[in-house]
């Protein structure tokens, strides 16, 4: 599906508005401050802003698909993708991923900038800690976007703001989970480690990636909690399955087209659901192998090979594919008598092929 460009340039136009705003109060502060809001706005490139076109179908689905977006509704969206900038910073600072959309991750940008100036002490650290702040000066820049668009509502903000809480604080305790299950995993039973994949699923990437832009989009147009349950209803299972296709592509996707080195998810020792389902049919030796293999960050061509085919063969990679189908389904079937307007209705079917059949 051709995504809709007019929406998505409206989305970076704002971005590129508002950064050059950022630029130009932080030019008093000195060449480090402008070096350190231009690395806070090369984060912000590029994109499919996903969240940003589930924030104004959320929107169109209460107003109706032909109403105008306000600017509010606009800085609304624009914040999203400033939330997921944020996000993403700190989560390849997390994984210690080298690369982001095919360039430099922000701390290996960071680390780059202190090696090429020459400054005294470790390069390396510079980065990490800068990107920790960046990842920070990201989430100031969203909430600021955000305030924004509140002030120029023509509704009453409060629901919008708490669901806006509500997203933040959901996909911190998601990425917290996460982490912890990295170390965590050894010590919880096997027949748990599906449910605790897919609970980190739901709570770091469907609800905020998906179901809360839909649900803060219906709140700025002032919906009613009927039609705002039904964007939810909608949304969660399309968060799961498009989670879920983010999985299978961290595993088997094309370096050329995620931006990422393949099997990084193996490296960094994702336990996704492709991977819960690979070790519930392995036998004792493979589960051995398959554990101490994930998480190793040197794995090279022939053992993330010997993953792919341990996922392929157990039949882990067909039934995660199956439940993307299944959440796919439901999450139509959600929208079969949902109180929103019929032409957003087609919206959300064609943000649904994007999210579900994407391989990038």
């Amino acid at each position: 599906m051709a995504p809709p460009l007019p929406l998505i340039e409206t989305i970076s136009q704002r971005l590129e508005s508002f950064s050059t705003v950022q630029h130009q109060a932080a030019r008093e502060h000195g060449p480090e401050a402008e070096g350190f809001v231009a690395s806070a706005t090369a984060a912000l490139v590029g994109g499919k802003r996903l969240r940003g076109r589930f924030c104004a179908t959320g929107w169109r689905a209460v107003r109706g698909a032909d109403a105008a977006l306000p600017s509010s509704v606009v800085d609304a969206c624009a914040a999203l993708e400033v939330f997921q900038a944020a996000a993403l910073v700190h989560d390849d600072l997390i994984d210690n991923s080298d690369t982001r959309r095919g360039r430099p991750s922000a701390h290996r940008a960071l680390e780059a900038w202190h090696r090429d100036a020459g400054w005294a002490g470790d390069a390396a650290a510079f980065g990490r800690s800068g990107s920790v702040l960046l990842g920070d000066l990201l989430l100031s820049w969203s909430a600021d976007l955000f305030d924004a668009a509140l002030e120029g509502l023509d509704t009453t903000p409060g629901r919008a703001r708490s669901e806006y809480a509500r997203m933040r604080r959901e996909v911190m305790i998601g990425q917290f989970l996460d982490v912890a299950e990295e170390s965590a995993w050894p010590r919880t039973p096997d027949a748990q480690h599906a449910d605790r994949a897919l609970r980190i699923a739901s709570l770091k990437s469907a609800r905020y990636s998906v179901q809360q832009p839909l649900v803060i989009g219906a709140a700025l147009a002032g919906g009613s909690d009927a039609q705002l349950a039904a964007l939810a209803a909608f949304g969660h299972p399309l968060g799961l399955a498009f989670q879920l296709r983010d999985d299978v592509l961290g595993v088997f996707g094309d370096a050329d087209e995620t931006g990422k080195p393949a099997g990084d998810d193996l490296r960094e020792g994702k336990r996704t659901l492709l991977i819960a389902y690979a070790r519930e049919r392995a036998t004792a030796d493979i589960r051995a192998r398959i554990d101490a293999l994930v998480g190793d960050p040197d794995l090279g061509d022939a053992e993330i090979a010997f993953l792919r085919e341990q996922i392929v063969g157990s039949g882990a990679l067909e039934r995660v594919e199956e439940r993307i189908a299944a959440y796919a389904d439901e999450a139509v079937a959600a929208l079969a008598s949902a109180p929103i307007d019929a032409d957003a209705v087609v919206e959300l079917r064609q943000l649904l092929d994007a999210a579900t059949q994407r391989t990038a």
